[in-house]
């Protein structure tokens, strides 16, 4: 394909990117205030972006290997329809229970679409072009990371729109990367005779990530960390997920093939993928959450601030990926990308419910900035070591860990932050004199609280949000020895592996 066929096409993956980054942007400076109208818990806040990485994580190995055996252009369609339902269902919801259920839906779309826009773009371009337009994703990803905070915060404060639009937005755009797709998308379909799609491998790892994030979400709330609970839940996911390796070790068609991520390039980039993945989606739920409840703003002014950390991803992902493109080499921005990201984390460790906007700012940048130059180029890394019929696979893999690096880093730092949060409270109410009922700070509408204790509640949230990103920043380190240890490589000029 000449580079005019690469960019029609590749406007049609680009929507269907920005799409599923929107669906994830859009509610993050608005959840308070749906969290808020809906009665819900912080637990509940948690979910509701977690049910989403869940289900996002458990079904992206499925797509990539569905993307290997089947039609891809095919795919990314179904993937498309099926966040559009769950679009549709999230809007409507009545409870938080609902909206979490519906978010799960919602969620087995967007983790198609995140792992076929890779493969797809792997099936047609070089690893060595590619560089040059893991640029033009980057782009999308900090357009729809800056636009869809903002956006959600003006659809909330609009007042004749709605939280509910915050879930309807994505549809339109959804439907036109669909018309978009058809029409400039030409993928070679391959279909094999062969097909033997491994359903017990792919419930077994479903079954085992979702037992370990429940029992994340609950300990040391519901139940103590030493109890026959936990000891139910760990075991079990562990087993679970034991049983997934021994059952993909003997499938002829393994939704995660375990050759490949016992490769050492694939292996470290998965370390790596994990603080990505808490990075990407622990910063932009709880640094929301941080400015409207801990702050005091408005979901709008909220976006605003998150500035920072989206054009940190933007710049550094196009200059970086045009570098790569230039001399080959992808190992120094993955090293770079992690240790500025273990930077930003360790200087948001400190913030409080007073700290420097002007400070806040510059520790996002250097998230974002750390983000941009590792994300995408990891799964470049891997790419270039396996030949073009394993590429979903491969792909996946990496899409796979990140997304579970980020939903375990949600579920742990938003169980962190509610436990912080908890204790500040009471301490606060105890030192003012009020009388603690336990339930004063379980609900996040601030609104209806009394002015003496949505202070304290604020106090609380403000400075409770510096511990979690302190763990973040720990997390991340493993990021930079997992970076350290990859072997330099120079990506190569070649669609597929040489035969010889």
């Amino acid at each position: 394909m000449n580079h005019r066929q690469i960019m029609e096409a590749l406007s049609g993956l680009l929507l269907v990117l920005f799409v599923a980054m929107l669906s994830g942007t859009v509610v993050s400076t608005a959840l308070p205030q749906i969290i808020g109208a809906l009665d819900g818990s912080q637990t509940q806040y948690t979910w509701v972006v977690t049910a989403t990485l869940l289900t996002a994580t458990a079904s992206t190995p499925i797509w990539g290997k569905l993307a290997d055996l089947f039609d891809k252009k095919t795919m990314v369609q179904v993937a498309i329809v099926v966040f559009a339902v769950g679009s549709v269902v999230s809007g409507f919801a009545q409870s938080a229970g609902q909206l979490i259920a519906a978010r799960a839906f919602q969620g087995i779309g967007v983790g198609g679409l995140q792992a076929l826009v890779q493969v797809v773009i792997a099936a047609m371009i070089p690893p060595r072009e590619r560089g040059r337009y893991n640029g033009y994703l980057g782009a999308v990803m900090a357009v729809a990371t800056v636009g869809g905070p903002l956006l959600g915060g003006l659809i909330v404060d609009t007042s004749w729109l709605g939280w509910r639009w915050c879930f309807f937005i994505g549809v339109p755009v959804a439907l036109i990367a669909l018309v978009v797709l058809q029409a400039t998308l030409k993928v070679p379909g391959v279909r094999r005779a062969d097909v033997k799609i491994d359903y017990l491998g792919a419930g077994l790892i479903a079954a085992g990530v979702s037992l370990l994030l429940v029992w994340i979400s609950f300990v040391d709330d519901s139940f103590a960390w030493i109890s026959w609970q936990s000891g139910a839940m760990v075991g079990g996911s562990v087993a679970l997920l034991a049983l997934a390796v021994f059952v993909e070790s003997r499938a002829a068609e393994p939704v995660v093939p375990l050759g490949i991520v016992r490769r050492r390039t694939t292996a470290l980039a998965i370390l790596a993928s994990v603080a990505v993945g808490m990075a990407m989606f622990g910063g932009a739920v709880f640094l929301g959450q941080y400015f409207q409840i801990g702050r005091g703003y408005t979901p709008t002014e909220a976006g605003l601030l998150t500035i920072p950390m989206m054009a940190g991803v933007l710049v550094t992902s196009v200059v970086s990926g045009r570098l790569i493109t230039r001399s080959g080499r992808v190992k120094p921005y993955i090293v770079a990308g992690a240790v500025v990201l273990v930077a930003g984390f360790a200087l948001l460790g400190v913030v409080d419910h007073e700290t420097s906007l002007v400070f806040v700012g510059g520790a996002m940048l250097l998230v974002g900035a750390g983000v941009g130059m590792s994300m995408q180029n990891l799964v470049l890394a891997v790419q270039n070591t396996v030949p073009l019929r394993d590429i979903g696979a491969a792909s996946a893999t990496v899409a796979f860990f990140r997304s579970l690096g980020g939903t375990i880093g949600v579920s742990v730092l938003g169980a962190v932050l509610a436990r912080d949060v908890a204790d500040r409270i009471t301490d606060g109410l105890r030192q003012a004199g009020i009388p603690a009922n336990g339930t004063s700070g379980g609900s996040l509408n601030l609104n209806a609280l009394p002015e003496s204790v949505r202070h304290i509640v604020r106090a609380a949230y403000g400075d409770s949000t510096g511990h979690i990103f302190t763990i973040s920043a720990c997390i991340a380190v493993v990021g930079v020895v997992a970076a350290l240890l990859l072997k330099p490589i120079v990506l190569r000029s070649s669609l597929d592996l040489d035969k010889g």
